[in-house]
């Protein structure tokens, strides 16, 4: 049997400059890292930033972890039944919450978020992404970018784990609980799996203690202090 050949890829440089790009937008763009647990309230704040960074006239676009498992970063069986894939192509490229798929879903928000950035939008990534490492390669795909560093803004959500189980917005602290319970497990963040914090995250918000208006506003602050935006 004959192996395929690999494709030769280069990479082709654009005409549009990124600082082109910044000055018809009136912003550097770049990505805002939302992480913390199941229930802290990264959506809420990553959405509430959204809504009040279009209302001033900036570009951002929200990247949910929920609404990215829907498409991008589908698991099998949503490839099965909704994409028309085959069984075996399914369970290739769907992502389920293993360890090596959640690499994998952070490593593929990573990319496009920093097209995002580089296309000088704000792109707004509201995922658990339990592992540090995975953050900090995230990262790195912004940092060691070879067009030159392009922003990127950890932001912790460093809400107490008592509170994410009050709010148990999609009661998967009780499913997991009774999981846990009856010998089980299930592999949920913060109770049975790792959740690792940032050690020097740019922002964090503790939304037990502080108003998503607040959580904006300190957002606003520090764009606007690192003139990112006007």
């Amino acid at each position: 049997m004959s192996e395929s050949q690999p494709l030769r890829i280069v990479h082709h440089e654009g005409t549009v400059t990124r600082d082109e790009r910044r000055s018809a937008l009136r912003q550097t763009g770049g990505t805002l890292w939302f992480t913390g647990l199941s229930g802290s309230g990264k959506s809420t704040l990553a959405a509430a930033l959204e809504q009040a960074l279009v209302r001033l006239g900036h570009a951002a676009y929200r990247l949910d972890g929920d609404n990215i498992r829907f498409g991008l970063n589908a698991g099998s069986k949503i490839l099965a039944e909704t994409r028309g894939y085959s069984e075996e192509s399914a369970r290739r490229f769907g992502l389920g919450f293993a360890a090596i798929d959640r690499e994998e879903n952070v490593r593929r928000i990573g990319e496009v978020a920093k097209l995002f950035a580089d296309a000088g939008v704000f792109a707004l990534t509201s995922f658990i992404s339990p592992y540090r490492k995975d953050r900090d390669a995230a990262r790195k795909i912004h940092t060691g970018n070879a067009s030159g560093a392009l922003p990127f803004i950890e932001v912790f959500v460093n809400t107490p784990i008592e509170t994410c189980e009050q709010r148990d917005p999609k009661g998967l602290y009780k499913q997991a609980r009774a999981a846990i319970a009856s010998g089980k497990g299930m592999g949920f963040t913060g109770l049975d799996d790792p959740y690792e914090p940032p050690t020097a995250p740019e922002l964090t918000f503790d939304a037990s203690t502080r108003s998503v208006e607040d959580g904006v506003a300190m957002i606003l602050g520090y764009l606007r202090a690192k003139g990112m935006i006007g």
